[in-house]
Protein backbone atom coordinates (compact mmCIF):
# COMPACT_ATOMS: atom_id res chain seq x y z
CA UNK A 1 0.00 0.00 0.00
CA UNK A 2 1.11 3.42 -1.05
CA UNK A 3 1.60 6.43 1.86
CA UNK A 4 -0.44 9.52 0.48
CA UNK A 5 2.01 12.35 0.82
CA UNK A 6 -0.15 15.48 1.88
CA UNK A 7 0.54 18.99 1.72
CA UNK A 8 1.76 21.90 3.72
CA UNK A 9 -1.94 22.88 4.41
CA UNK A 10 -3.33 19.90 4.93
CA UNK A 11 -0.13 19.45 7.71
CA UNK A 12 -1.21 22.99 8.98
CA UNK A 13 -4.79 21.98 9.77
CA UNK A 14 -3.94 18.87 11.33
CA UNK A 15 -0.97 20.58 13.32
CA UNK A 16 -3.26 23.93 14.59
CA UNK A 17 -6.58 21.55 15.09
CA UNK A 18 -4.34 19.12 17.66
CA UNK A 19 -2.97 22.30 19.24
CA UNK A 20 -6.13 23.93 19.94
CA UNK A 21 -7.91 20.95 20.80
CA UNK A 22 -10.58 21.05 18.17
CA UNK A 23 -12.13 17.52 17.70
CA UNK A 24 -10.63 16.24 14.32
CA UNK A 25 -12.68 15.86 11.49
CA UNK A 26 -13.25 12.33 9.97
CA UNK A 27 -10.70 13.37 7.22
CA UNK A 28 -7.70 14.80 9.42
CA UNK A 29 -8.88 11.54 11.67
CA UNK A 30 -7.65 9.64 8.76
CA UNK A 31 -4.53 12.10 7.59
CA UNK A 32 -3.00 11.45 11.22
CA UNK A 33 -3.57 7.83 10.96
CA UNK A 34 -1.54 7.65 7.45
CA UNK A 35 0.93 9.79 8.31
CA UNK A 36 2.62 8.81 11.69
CA UNK A 37 5.55 11.45 10.90
CA UNK A 38 2.52 14.20 11.74
CA UNK A 39 2.91 13.41 15.48
CA UNK A 40 6.41 14.01 15.67
CA UNK A 41 6.14 17.15 14.16
CA UNK A 42 2.87 18.19 16.63
CA UNK A 43 5.07 17.05 19.74
CA UNK A 44 7.91 19.55 18.56
CA UNK A 45 5.31 22.53 18.37
CA UNK A 46 4.03 21.56 21.20
CA UNK A 47 7.18 22.03 23.30
CA UNK A 48 8.20 25.31 21.47
CA UNK A 49 5.06 27.07 22.95
CA UNK A 50 5.78 25.75 26.99
CA UNK A 51 7.86 29.19 27.06
CA UNK A 52 6.79 31.95 24.70
CA UNK A 53 9.29 34.94 24.23
CA UNK A 54 6.03 36.89 25.40
CA UNK A 55 5.98 35.64 28.70
CA UNK A 56 9.70 34.34 29.97
CA UNK A 57 9.96 37.51 31.51
CA UNK A 58 7.24 36.80 33.75
CA UNK A 59 8.62 33.42 34.10
CA UNK A 60 11.84 34.86 35.56
CA UNK A 61 10.24 37.56 37.88
CA UNK A 62 8.23 34.94 39.41
CA UNK A 63 11.56 32.75 40.12
CA UNK A 64 13.04 35.34 41.71
CA UNK A 65 10.02 36.17 43.70
CA UNK A 66 10.52 32.69 45.00
CA UNK A 67 14.32 32.80 45.75
CA UNK A 68 13.36 36.11 47.74
CA UNK A 69 16.52 37.48 49.41
CA UNK A 70 18.39 34.41 48.89
CA UNK A 71 18.52 35.33 45.17
CA UNK A 72 19.46 33.00 42.10
CA UNK A 73 22.92 32.59 40.23
CA UNK A 74 22.23 33.37 36.48
CA UNK A 75 23.22 29.48 36.04
CA UNK A 76 20.24 28.37 37.99
CA UNK A 77 18.30 30.55 35.96
CA UNK A 78 19.24 29.43 32.79
CA UNK A 79 18.53 25.87 33.55
CA UNK A 80 15.36 26.39 35.05
CA UNK A 81 14.35 28.48 32.05
CA UNK A 82 16.48 26.43 28.92
CA UNK A 83 18.06 28.90 28.01
CA UNK A 84 21.85 29.70 27.52
CA UNK A 85 23.36 32.15 30.16
CA UNK A 86 23.67 34.74 27.21
CA UNK A 87 20.28 34.96 26.66
CA UNK A 88 19.40 34.66 30.46
CA UNK A 89 21.62 37.81 30.86
CA UNK A 90 19.63 39.77 28.40
CA UNK A 91 16.37 38.83 30.05
CA UNK A 92 17.49 39.91 33.53
CA UNK A 93 18.64 43.13 31.75
CA UNK A 94 15.01 43.70 30.13
CA UNK A 95 13.53 43.14 33.93
CA UNK A 96 15.75 45.27 35.68
CA UNK A 97 15.44 47.80 33.05
CA UNK A 98 11.60 47.40 33.52
CA UNK A 99 11.70 48.17 37.45
CA UNK A 100 14.11 51.08 36.91
CA UNK A 101 10.95 52.94 36.17
CA UNK A 102 9.70 55.23 38.94
CA UNK A 103 6.14 53.48 38.78
CA UNK A 104 7.44 50.24 40.72
CA UNK A 105 8.81 50.17 43.96
CA UNK A 106 11.27 47.33 43.41
CA UNK A 107 13.95 46.41 41.47
CA UNK A 108 15.98 43.76 40.26
CA UNK A 109 20.00 43.62 41.86
CA UNK A 110 22.76 41.68 40.70
CA UNK A 111 25.91 40.82 43.07
CA UNK A 112 28.42 38.89 41.11
CA UNK A 113 26.01 36.89 39.13
CA UNK A 114 23.65 36.23 41.91
CA UNK A 115 20.29 38.02 40.81
CA UNK A 116 17.04 39.42 43.78
CA UNK A 117 14.45 41.78 44.12
CA UNK A 118 14.61 44.65 46.79
CA UNK A 119 12.73 47.66 48.13
CA UNK A 120 14.15 50.74 46.79
CA UNK A 121 15.17 53.29 48.76
CA UNK A 122 12.21 55.61 48.59
CA UNK A 123 10.26 53.06 49.91
CA UNK A 124 11.99 53.44 53.60
CA UNK A 125 10.37 56.16 55.02
CA UNK A 126 7.02 55.36 54.35
CA UNK A 127 7.78 51.34 55.61
CA UNK A 128 9.00 53.13 59.10
CA UNK A 129 5.48 54.80 58.92
CA UNK A 130 3.58 51.51 58.47
CA UNK A 131 5.86 49.37 60.60
CA UNK A 132 5.50 52.02 63.23
CA UNK A 133 1.92 53.25 63.67
CA UNK A 134 0.20 50.07 65.27
CA UNK A 135 3.03 49.91 68.85
CA UNK A 136 6.12 52.30 67.67
CA UNK A 137 7.13 52.08 71.42
CA UNK A 138 6.66 48.44 72.00
CA UNK A 139 8.90 45.48 70.61
CA UNK A 140 7.88 41.70 70.51
CA UNK A 141 9.55 39.11 72.09
CA UNK A 142 10.94 38.03 68.61
CA UNK A 143 12.14 41.27 67.73
CA UNK A 144 14.04 41.88 70.69
CA UNK A 145 15.65 38.01 70.33
CA UNK A 146 16.56 39.39 66.86
CA UNK A 147 18.05 42.78 68.01
CA UNK A 148 20.02 40.96 70.55
CA UNK A 149 21.69 38.22 68.50
CA UNK A 150 22.71 41.29 66.05
CA UNK A 151 23.59 43.49 68.74
CA UNK A 152 26.40 40.61 70.34
CA UNK A 153 27.56 39.07 67.09
CA UNK A 154 27.67 42.14 64.49
CA UNK A 155 28.19 42.42 61.69
CA UNK A 156 26.21 38.95 61.16
CA UNK A 157 24.02 37.64 58.08
CA UNK A 158 20.72 36.24 58.11
CA UNK A 159 21.47 33.09 57.53
CA UNK A 160 23.23 32.97 60.92
CA UNK A 161 20.86 34.76 62.74
CA UNK A 162 18.56 32.01 61.39
CA UNK A 163 20.31 29.50 62.53
CA UNK A 164 20.56 30.83 66.36
CA UNK A 165 17.07 31.36 66.64
CA UNK A 166 15.95 28.03 64.41
CA UNK A 167 13.25 30.37 62.52
CA UNK A 168 12.70 32.39 59.33
CA UNK A 169 14.12 36.33 60.72
CA UNK A 170 13.70 38.16 56.98
CA UNK A 171 10.34 39.75 58.03
CA UNK A 172 11.81 40.39 61.37
CA UNK A 173 14.73 42.06 60.01
CA UNK A 174 12.57 43.95 57.21
CA UNK A 175 10.43 45.44 60.28
CA UNK A 176 13.58 46.35 62.51
CA UNK A 177 14.90 48.00 59.61
CA UNK A 178 11.99 49.91 58.69
CA UNK A 179 12.24 50.96 62.62
CA UNK A 180 16.08 52.20 62.13
CA UNK A 181 17.15 49.70 64.43
CA UNK A 182 19.62 47.75 62.59
CA UNK A 183 20.82 48.49 59.09
CA UNK A 184 22.96 46.63 55.73
CA UNK A 185 26.78 47.07 57.20
CA UNK A 186 28.24 45.39 53.53
CA UNK A 187 28.26 42.13 52.50
CA UNK A 188 29.58 38.75 53.51
CA UNK A 189 32.87 37.19 51.56
CA UNK A 190 30.53 33.78 51.97
CA UNK A 191 28.93 32.34 49.04
CA UNK A 192 26.22 34.67 47.35
CA UNK A 193 27.89 37.56 49.40
CA UNK A 194 25.10 38.15 51.91
CA UNK A 195 24.01 40.95 53.61
CA UNK A 196 25.84 41.53 56.77
CA UNK A 197 23.09 43.37 59.66
CA UNK A 198 24.38 45.40 62.83
CA UNK A 199 22.63 47.65 65.38
CA UNK A 200 22.13 51.65 64.53
CA UNK A 201 22.29 54.88 66.83
CA UNK A 202 18.56 54.65 66.68
CA UNK A 203 19.01 50.91 68.85
CA UNK A 204 21.93 52.51 70.92
CA UNK A 205 19.66 55.59 71.79
CA UNK A 206 16.26 53.33 72.51
CA UNK A 207 18.32 51.35 74.76
CA UNK A 208 20.41 54.36 76.61
CA UNK A 209 23.64 52.75 75.25
CA UNK A 210 26.71 54.73 74.85
CA UNK A 211 28.74 51.68 73.50
CA UNK A 212 27.77 48.02 73.24
CA UNK A 213 30.43 47.55 75.73
CA UNK A 214 27.97 48.48 77.95
CA UNK A 215 25.96 45.40 76.70
CA UNK A 216 25.72 42.54 79.83
CA UNK A 217 27.73 39.66 79.19
CA UNK A 218 26.40 36.50 78.19
CA UNK A 219 26.11 33.37 80.38
CA UNK A 220 28.28 30.51 79.72
CA UNK A 221 27.54 26.90 79.80
CA UNK A 222 29.85 23.84 79.76
CA UNK A 223 28.04 20.94 77.89
CA UNK A 224 27.72 19.22 80.95
CA UNK A 225 25.94 21.86 82.55
CA UNK A 226 23.57 22.03 79.37
CA UNK A 227 23.60 17.67 79.46
CA UNK A 228 22.23 18.11 83.38
CA UNK A 229 19.92 20.40 82.01
CA UNK A 230 18.31 18.60 80.03
CA UNK A 231 17.23 15.79 82.32
CA UNK A 232 15.96 18.07 85.60
CA UNK A 233 12.63 17.71 86.10
CA UNK A 234 12.59 20.39 89.26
Amino acid sequence: MTMKIYGLEEVAIMIRAYSIGREMTPNEKKIWLDNNSLVKKVEVIKKQTVAQPSNIEAIVEGLLYVVGEDGARIEQLSLAIDKSIEDTKIILENIQRKYSSELFGIELVGYGSVYKFITKKDVYPYAQELFGVSKPNTLSQAALETLAIIAYKQPITRIEIEELRGVSADVMLRKLQARNLIREAGRSEAAGRPILYEVTEEFMDSFKLYTLNELPDLPEYSKEEESDDLFRYD
